[in-house]
């Protein structure tokens, strides 16, 4: 047991690190292109940063648990909305201030949040139900885009103004070290998550509690770990507006891109409480986040804190669920 307890903190280390690499180098590539942080925070970052989860995953499917991968999804996602938010507000020591873009692109988050839950309530995911989830994330990624092409444009036009442009050469130096550290998390990332995986379920065992449960309050918190960090860094620079559209991009893209790829390459089976209670708790918390995003267009101390407490009550109810 104390091996595959070594075993688990070593691997998810290593993805925890290797998302935290993607994450920083990725952010760096799309500043080197001089893309908007609209587009950085809710596209590339956010798909950057669900990489552990979606390896992971990946990997469980391949070992013939694919209830740990959707475990880990759904639970790193009611963390990002809710306990990540509050450990930011506690980090900031004030409210978090929300863009008018942000709410115009997030009034049908929910929506998308219930797809999923919807497709799962016979606890089975076809590749039909796959493509659909895949379809509807890309079109609010679309949105997402869209809204932020404009941005870009403004970005660019602004820093001709100001700066002199960079050479071409140094540009194209400086993009292909971005990659090559890209390539070498992404390494990190799978060596890290195949262990993650099978260590997890052989601790799980060993202990004779539920994976799910591992999956769902340890594995994803590990998971987070990249949106956490680079929103702590937004948050700590005043980019409130960065931090919120990693946090929002990633839980979208992990609840229907992620699930739809999972179902479409191989349909699979899981417990329905997953759904049921995890997957509720993941649009209830959706529902609340948005009301405090919406209510004077901030999320202040107080807010934050309740999110905490809403995500405490999740994790005793998972416990009790799945002991």
């Amino acid at each position: 047991m104390i091996l595959n307890l070594l075993i688990f903190m070593i691997s998810l280390s290593l993805v925890v690190k290797g998302a935290m690499l993607a994450t920083r180098f990725s952010a760096k590539l799309a500043k080197n292109f001089r893309l908007s942080k609209y587009i950085l925070g809710f596209i590339i970052v956010a798909l950057i940063s669900i990489l552990p989860e979606t390896i992971i995953s990946i990997n469980s499917a391949m070992e013939g648990s694919p209830e740990f991968g959707l475990g880990t999804l759904f639970g790193s996602n009611i963390a990002d909305l809710t306990l990540i938010f509050a450990i930011l507000i506690i980090y900031a020591r004030r409210g978090i201030k929300i863009e008018s873009k942000v709410l115009k692109d997030v009034r049908l988050y929910p929506f998308f949040l219930l797809l999923p839950l919807l497709f799962g309530l016979n606890g089975h995911y076809s590749r039909i139900e796959g493509a659909a989830l895949i379809i509807a994330g890309s079109i609010f990624y679309f949105m997402v885009f869209r809204h932020g092409l404009d941005a870009s444009a403004e970005i660019t036009a602004e820093a001709g103004k100001v700066t002199p442009s960079i050479p071409q050469h140094r540009k194209k130096t400086h993009s292909l070290k971005y990659f090559l550290y890209l390539l070498f998390s992404m390494v990190l990332l799978l060596l890290g998550s195949h262990f993650t995986v099978t260590s997890a379920t052989d601790l799980a065992y060993a202990l004779n509690i539920s994976p799910i449960l591992i999956a769902m309050l340890v594995v994803s918190l590990g998971t987070t770990m990249p949106e956490l960090f680079y929103s702590l860094k937004s948050i700590k620079r005043r980019d409130d507006g960065l931090a919120i559209g990693d946090i929002m991009g990633s839980v979208l893209a992990d609840a229907t891109i992620v699930v739809g790829i999972l179902s479409f390459i191989s349909p699979f089976a899981f417990p329905v409480k997953i759904v049921y209670i995890t997957g509720v708790f993941m649009l209830i918390s959706s529902f609340i986040l948005l009301h405090f995003m919406r209510s004077e267009k901030i999320i202040t101390k107080k807010e934050g804190y309740a999110l905490l407490v809403f995500w405490v009550i999740y994790v005793v109810v998972e416990f009790i669920a799945n002991k």
